[in-house]
């Protein structure tokens, strides 16, 4: 359990309140629609899924690109 609590952040935990507030709201006006999609984005932080996926927007870091090597312009006409 705790390493599954150990990469929640702050936009996950916040994700989680607002499913569950949604949720609430939909109990309290006896809409279903409500009900359905909090339970929606209440389960998408819990099993760390988004639109993307849990690596939806990573991009690999290139580790052989030198910082202190020059770069080379081509002049294109």
């Amino acid at each position: 359990m705790r390493n599954y609590l150990k990469h929640w952040g702050f936009m996950r935990v916040l994700r989680l309140a607002l499913g569950i507030f949604i949720v609430g709201q939909g109990i309290a006006a006896n809409d279903w629609t409500f009900i359905v999609l909090g339970g929606l984005f209440s389960l998408m932080p819990l099993l760390n899924i988004g639109c993307c996926g849990p690596t939806g927007c990573y991009t690999p870091i290139n580790k052989k690109v030198n910082p202190n090597e020059e770069i080379k312009y081509e002049e294109i006409r």
